[in-house]
This record gives structure tokens, sequence and C-alpha cells, in this order.
């Protein structure tokens, strides 16, 4: 696949974020940026706002205050519909039609062929279930045919809430490795994943834990700035830090 050629370094820049859900703050005043071309992991344990900044990205949460940009563009607005794709946790495709007719669909609505979505079937691993019905895929299958129809408009920026749950260990290095020729074709892609051992795949790492960004760096700057070269040690002494510049 390839992907249109965009003239910026950065893909998506967030600033001074502030987003609320009831009395608690989820994000304030956050800042972050994902370069062009990448393949960028958003790590941090769950209930940290990894999800919430991944919908403010796509423009479908609900703000307080800030900017989210997408391509020189607000997000959420007209001109990033056919640009941007997106991956939820639950599977976004439907039960009642197969693998294949899915992907079709989400092909048709961008005039695209049968054959490209007959090629974004075969990347994620799923050519040999291609005609069986979503409602009988396994839930790993599932949240592949997702991504098949999410891959299939050839999207600029890519964003996977946690694409590699409940996948074996075969095909999440396969995914990653799918993730990794997306990005070399000029695709921005950013990743949520709560699993340390994922962020060495990535070229940059945004750390992040209740609605605050720790770290934003390559993975080795990471471990060098914690003095270690483990990645979980890493995510928890930069924690223990900001614990002790907060108190």
């Amino acid at each position: 696949m390839s992907f249109r050629e965009g003239t910026m370094s950065t893909a998506i820049e967030v600033e001074n974020l502030v987003v609320r859900r009831g009395k608690r703050a989820v994000l304030d005043g956050f800042f972050c940026a994902v370069p062009q071309g990448s393949v960028t992991g958003l790590l941090g344990p769950s209930g940290s706002g990894k999800t919430t900044l991944m919908r403010a990205i796509v423009g479908v949460q609900t703000v307080v205050s800030g900017r989210v940009t997408v391509l020189g563009h607000p997000a959420g607005s007209v001109p990033l519909r056919r640009r941007i794709g997106y991956v939820t946790q639950a599977p976004s495709v439907y039960a009642d039609l197969t693998v294949a007719e899915n992907a079709r669909y989400f092909a048709a609505l961008h005039r695209l062929t049968a054959a490209d979505a007959d090629g974004a079937v075969d990347a994620v691993g799923l050519s040999g279930h291609a005609g069986q019905l979503v409602a009988n895929l396994s839930g790993g299958q599932r949240s592949r045919a997702s991504l098949a129809c999410a891959i299939v408009s050839r999207p600029e920026v890519l964003v996977l809430d946690e694409p590699t749950v409940g996948q074996d260990p075969v095909l999440r290095d396969e995914l990653w490795g799918h993730f990794r020729r997306l990005a070399a074709d000029g695709a921005t892609v950013l990743v949520s994943s709560h699993v340390m051992d994922e962020a060495n795949r990535c070229d940059r790492l945004l750390l992040i834990r209740d609605g605050a960004l720790i770290a934003d760096d390559t993975p080795e700057a990471v471990k060098r700035s914690a003095g270690t070269g483990d990645l979980d040690q890493a995510f928890l002494t930069l924690i223990k830090r900001q614990e002790l510049a907060a108190a």
C-alpha cells in the first residue's frame, strides 16, 4: 500500500487539552506532538487517559478547552474524514457480514475496489477467514477485521487503541510488522498499549499516567533518562520522579 505524501514533519499536535468526566479532569492541560511517518506508542496503565486522548485526536471527544490539530486541520473537521483511520478497543465491524464483505463495504465508501479490500484482509492475516461471518470469529479475529476496514482506505494517520489485545504472540508480531510497513510508506501510526514489551517496537513513546505526560522520547532515550535498560523499570522510575516533584 502507498500513502499520499504530506508536507509536515508533525502530524498531530495537542496543546493545553482539558477533558473532564464529571468533576474529574481526565486530561488537564495536556501537550504532546506526534511525528509524521512514525510509529508512536501511547503507553500507560488502564485509566490513565489513553483512550480519551485518542478520541480527542480523532475528533469524537468532547473537550473543555485546548487545541488538537491533525495534518494541519482541527481534529474532527471535514478535511480529515478520509485521511484518518481509527480502530477502537471494541471491534467496529458488522457482525452479520463476512470479513470480506465488511472490508469491501468500507472500500466502497472510499471508491476503492474489491481487490483493495482483499489486500487489507490479507495484510491483517485473515485471508483464510474472509468468507466467515464476523459473528463467528474469535475476539482477536474481530479486532483484526476492524483493522482491515480501517487500513483499506490507506489513511495518512492511523489511530489504534490497543490493537494487539487478545492476539497470540505470532499474530502480534505480524501486526507490528505491518504497522512498521505502514509508517515506512508515510503513514503516521499512533498505537496505545499497556504492555511495555511492545514499547521497544516504536519510534517514539508517549508515557502517560493519571492524564499527565511523564515522558515523550525514543525508547532508548526514555531508558537512558531513567538509568535502566528495562522499560518497565524506566516507567516506574519516571512515575516516582513525578510523584516526588509533585510532593
